[in-house]
Formats: C-alpha cells, sequence, structure tokens
C-alpha cells in the first residue's frame, strides 16, 4: 500500500464490495509508520508523499539493526536501500539478508527485482571530475537507477583536461538534467552549466588538498557560480542529488500529462 496505485485498487475494491473493511483496515494500519523493535520506525508513507520511499542511512547502526530494518520494509516496497554501507558491514549483513546485492563502489546495498526497468522518462547524465569522485558519482548513478530513472555516466572529465569534457558534449546535449561531481576547487560543474540546456545539479566532494578544507572549497565554488542554472547540494551527497534529479524529472512527467 505504499504506491498510488495500490491504495487506489485497494479502496476501488473496498467499493465494489470485493474487499472487506476489515481486511483494508489491516492492509493499512502500519501504513503511517510501522516499528522495528525499540530502534526505529520506518516512514511506510513517505512513497505516497514524495514518490521515493525511505532509504536507510548505514551509519551510527548496527548491521543487527540495518537487518532488521531491511526485513520489515522488504514486505511493502520491492526495492530497499541502505546507504554508506562498508564492506565489513555488508560481510555481516550479506549472511543475515538473503538476496542481498552490494554496490561497493557506491557504498549501497539493495534488495531488488531481477530487473528495474526505467519508469520514467528522460535521461539522467552523471559526471565526475575525477576518478576518486567516484564514490559519490556512483553513490547517485545507483540511486537514481534503483528508483526507475535512466543514467548515463561520464567518469573522469575534470577541467585540468577540458578537452576530455568537450569530446563528450553529445552527452551534455541529451541529458535531461546533469549531476556535476567534483572535489578540488569544484569548478567542472560551472563550465557544464555554461553547455547545457538542462538543470545541473553540483556535488562538491571532500576531495582535495588541505586548503579545500574537507570539501568547503568545492561547496562555494559552486553557491557562486557565475553559470546560470545550478543548483547546489551538501558535501558528497551523490543521495541527495539523484532524489533531487528524480524528483525534477517527475515534475516535468506531470506537466506533460497535464
Amino acid at each position: 500500500m505504499t504506491n498510488d496505485q495500490n491504495l487506489r485498487s485497494l479502496l476501488e475494491a473496498v467499493a465494489n464490495g470485493k474487499v472487506t473493511p476489515d481486511i483494508a483496515l489491516n492492509s493499512l494500519k502500519n501504513l503511517a509508520y510501522e516499528p522495528v523493535g525499540e530502534f526505529a520506525k520506518i516512514d511506510n508513507h513517505r512513497a505516497l508523499r514524495t514518490g521515493f520511499p525511505e532509504v536507510i542511512w548505514g551509519p551510527g547502526k548496527t548491521p543487527e539493526q540495518i537487518a532488521q530494518i531491511i526485513e520489515v520494509m522488504r514486505q511493502r516496497n520491492p526495492v530497499v536501500m541502505a546507504t554508506r554501507i562498508e564492506p565489513s558491514v555488508y560481510a555481516v549483513l550479506q549472511s543475515k539478508v538473503r538476496g542481498l546485492q552490494y554496490y561497493e563502489l557506491a557504498r549501497i546495498c539493495a534488495i531488488t527485482p531481477e530487473t528495474i526497468e526505467p519508469q520514467f522518462p528522460g535521461e539522467i547524465g552523471i559526471l565526475s571530475a575525477g576518478t576518486a569522485d567516484l564514490p559519490v558519482a556512483e553513490e547517485a548513478a545507483i540511486t537514481a537507477e534503483l528508483s526507475g530513472f535512466r543514467v548515463q555516466r561520464l567518469w573522469d572529465v575534470g577541467v585540468a583536461g577540458i578537452h576530455r569534457l568537450l569530446s563528450n558534449r553529445h552527452l551534455i546535449e541529451s541529458a535531461s538534467v546533469l549531476i556535476v561531481v567534483a572535489g578540488m576547487e569544484g569548478a567542472l560543474p560551472s563550465v557544464v552549466a555554461g553547455l547545457a540546456n538542462c538543470p545541473v545539479i553540483a556535488v562538491p566532494t571532500s576531495i582535495g588538498y588541505g586548503a579545500s578544507f574537507g570539501g568547503l572549497a568545492p561547496l562555494l565554488t559552486m553557491l557562486n557560480s557565475c553559470a546560470a542554472g545550478v543548483g547546489v547540494v551538501n558535501i558528497d551527497n551523490g543521495f541527495g542529488a539523484a532524489v533531487l534529479a528524480g524528483q525534477i524529472l517527475r515534475t516535468a512527467m506531470k506537466l506533460s500529462e497535464e
């Protein structure tokens, strides 16, 4: 009951007398939230409100807690994600949760169907300035793909070798939304936004020498971009960038249907 179509089907079945009110009530009793032990409350209603289900934040949770949360969430969601899962944590989780997949570079664990087809029109282009930015870029890419969006990757095209970017302008031109991930001085999103005719989501990373202050320098560069149409998320927040890109595409789809 965590998506519009299933909820509508249930209500129509009640209205047609095919499902009793008691059965419907039992299906909906944990819709608002569902407790897991005494340490978590799963927001089952989030997908109905926002279009995206709740995702598990790994740091600060024990593997046992993460495993219990996944087992409860998988009963109501075809895709269950846990982010920032280190290999040592996954090593414990895989013995506790059947069918768990691990995207090591993105540090994401997930329960998924055998295949996930894109559910929405448009394409999210994801660019990384350097190879060291790939964990954040892949977090964005895997999050978007598991959420039902089509993704195109372009790695290691930072401004220190601008010809690498310019020789791939076709990706910039074909994308509906662009996520640009960069550390160091964080100049790449400004360059990309000067070439693109779509929204650009800039993601600063904590990669850089001492004066980058753990990502603060690229964050400020991106916030002060001279190119129009750039939005900025927090340092290393590939997940948040993917959700924002998805919301942009979902909104465009709704507007096209009106």
